[in-house]
């Protein structure tokens, strides 16, 4: 039998790394302690419905953290309108750029402070990381009709197909992120690059993905 105190415990490090990691950036109004409240609740509701037949208990759980943190954020509304916009401007650039230009490059052709550009590429990459998390989950009920079934398939399957497209570094970065859960400083210290630059990566490769995947008329 599972000891679910102890097997939280052990996952409790994890839970607080994903929270703080994804709090870097938002709002004072949001507190760390709140996602990690979210990320536990979770994890004890994934601990009841945990099948061993179907996946590791870490991989499992941590799929259902992320995506209440996630649902958290979505429930309170937190980002402004003008982030919002700002998200879009950024990412149509990105778009119609033929590498990842600098902040500096982003603010001039969008008009908006550096500043502002980095907390929209910050935002960007949290959208597009649980893009990539939501093709991957499994369904909640256990009943999933055929033609949902195969859908699910053919973008597990042009994902797949999309991140075999990009280069060694940006496939090196995303198997960090996602399959080692690594934090961005961390992948940087693997790398040997700047944090900043982990960034760019994981941001350009979600974006190839997610442009390959949806096409250029979802890209935004």
């Amino acid at each position: 039998m599972w000891n679910k105190e102890r097997a939280i415990k052990n996952l409790l490090p994890v839970i607080k790394r994903i929270a703080e990691d994804l709090v870097h950036t938002l709002p004072p109004n949001v507190e760390v302690e709140d996602l990690i409240q979210e990320g536990i609740l979770a994890a004890l509701s994934a601990f009841e419905r945990y099948d061993p037949s179907r996946a590791s208990f870490t991989t499992f759980v941590m799929k259902r953290v992320r995506g209440a943190m996630y649902d958290y954020l979505r429930k309170i509304d937190w980002m402004p309108r003008n982030l919002r916009k700002s998200v879009k401007l950024v990412e149509k650039v990105i778009h119609e750029s033929e590498g990842f230009p600098s902040d500096e490059e982003l603010a001039r052709r969008t008009g908006l402070e550096v500043r502002e550009v980095i907390r929209a590429k910050n935002e960007m990459m949290r959208r597009q990381l649980l893009m990539i998390d939501a093709f991957d989950e499994e369904p909640t009920l256990k009943v999933e009709g055929p033609d949902e079934k195969a859908y699910r398939e053919i973008l597990k399957e042009e994902i797949k197909k999309a991140i075999e497209k990009l280069s060694h570094k940006e496939r090196l970065a995303l198997s960090l992120r996602f399959e080692k859960e690594l934090s961005l400083k961390e992948i940087a210290r693997v790398l040997g690059v700047s944090e900043s630059r982990v960034s760019q990566i994981v941001s350009l490769a979600l974006l190839k993905i997610k442009k390959e995947v949806m096409g250029d008329d979802q890209a935004g």
